[in-house]
């Protein structure tokens, strides 16, 4: 099974859409993220499980 999922996140800051790869191995996550067009520093909260993203929230 592929853990890695491809998934899109707006940035809050600029409201640029830009890919991104999450790790769908651990169920609940919190991580920062640079925007790769203004990089400013994102939250992502993160639910999911093997190989699907259930839920993600991006903020400031």
């Amino acid at each position: 099974m592929d853990f890695l999922v491809q998934t899109e996140i707006i940035c809050p800051h600029c409201g640029e859409s830009f890919p991104l790869e999450v790790d769908t191995s651990q169920p609940d996550q919190s991580i920062i993220e640079d925007c790769t067009v203004c990089c400013r520093p994102i939250t992502l909260t993160i639910r999911c499980r093997a190989g699907v993203i259930d839920s993600l929230a991006a903020r400031s």
